[in-house]
């Protein structure tokens, strides 16, 4: 067994359902050499108890109950407290295979990477398995930083800290952005440098269970102006750290630009397409402004085009034919 201490951070909110089979799926990890950190963000069910529960049960548990502050700040807690020399984490309703981390942490010591991570599928709460996000790489595959920001720039690579195992000096600096909705994002693009390297595994092993009722999909239903406004901030500060860090990505990174507010302009309700909507101006007015770097760009598809254009003349009206078309499929 390696001598390598991993950290295992699990976020716990009013999940007493589906907790006890995420803690068990790490508890029962091949790799043994790690500690698993529970933190309640203020419970209001059994989530609490279940966690003592376990930590009565495995002296590799730690446990930290808290005042509820959002997930971000459940793993910050995490990460403040964390012994480990490699992060992890795992969302408190999804659960990973049992030797998972057993293949991360040997190609971390086959390779010095400071990050490495394995694919996911995800699951429907009728265990269908739904269309994958990302693609995984048919073998072992190494990705300098500025590869692998272009591939999440092509929306090919996967953000998600949970398929991955972080060096923990990677945080020393960088934690996790209270309050936004695509933090893994967020918090990826800006370390990608300090880590140089990210290494992909063939191989699946983190599940995620797709519950329709979880505090993320009752944001994404919920909250229009959050979801995509962050998409588009998140543009926009990639950008800037392109152009500082990477910059022969400047021109994929502005295709992502232009992608983020097409989804945007594809997805705003249209009674909120008025002048006095500030974000939705500056979506409109970037568009107009940028179109000819989407009609060069080698980046966006003839279908990204022709919507960028529509958008660009009149908003409003192909807004309310794609709504009809939705309608009679």
């Amino acid at each position: 067994m390696s001598n390598l201490n991993i950290s295992i951070i699990v976020p716990v909110y009013n999940i007493e359902e589906y907790l006890p089979r995420c803690i068990e799926s790490i508890l029962k990890q091949t790799y043994k050499n790690m500690e698993l950190i529970l933190v309640d963000d203020g419970s209001q069910d059994r989530s609490g108890e279940i966690c003592d529960k376990y930590k009565a049960l495995d002296e590799r548990v730690v446990v930290v109950h808290k005042e509820n502050g959002g997930s971000s700040t459940a793993r910050n807690e995490g990460i403040r407290i964390a012994k480990g020399a490699y992060l992890g984490f795992v969302d408190s309703d999804d659960y990973i295979e049992t030797d998972m981390y057993e293949k991360m942490v040997s190609v971390i010591e086959e390779t010095g990477c400071n990050i490495v991570q394995v694919a996911r599928d995800e699951k429907d709460e009728q265990g269908n398995r739904l269309p994958d996000i990302c693609e995984m790489p048919d073998k072992l595959t190494e990705y300098t930083a500025e590869e692998f920001m272009k591939e999440l720039l092509m929306h090919k690579g996967d953000c998600s800290f949970c398929t991955k195992l972080l060096n923990r000096d990677l945080f020393n600096e960088n934690k996790f952005p209270v309050g936004a909705l695509n933090e893994d994002f967020h918090l990826l693009v800006k370390m990608l440098k300090q880590g140089e390297r990210v290494v992909s595994l063939p191989y699946c092993g983190y599940h995620v269970f797709y519950r329709i009722g979880s505090n993320t999909r009752k944001k994404e239903a919920n909250d229009f102006s959050r979801v995509y406004g962050d998409c588009v901030d998140n543009a926009d500060m990639v950008l800037e750290i392109v152009q500082k860090d990477f910059p022969k990505l400047e021109k994929v990174a502005i295709r992502f630009g232009l992608f983020q507010r097409l989804e945007y302009l594809l997805h705003i309700p249209i009674v909120q397409m008025k002048k006095d909507n500030i974000q939705y101006k500056e979506v409109y007015s970037y568009v107009r402004r940028h179109w000819w770097d989407a009609m060069i760009s080698k980046y966006l598809t003839c279908k990204n085009k022709l919507y960028l254009t529509l958008f660009a003349i009149a908003p409003r009206t192909v807004r309310k034919t794609h709504r009809f078309i939705k309608k009679i499929k």
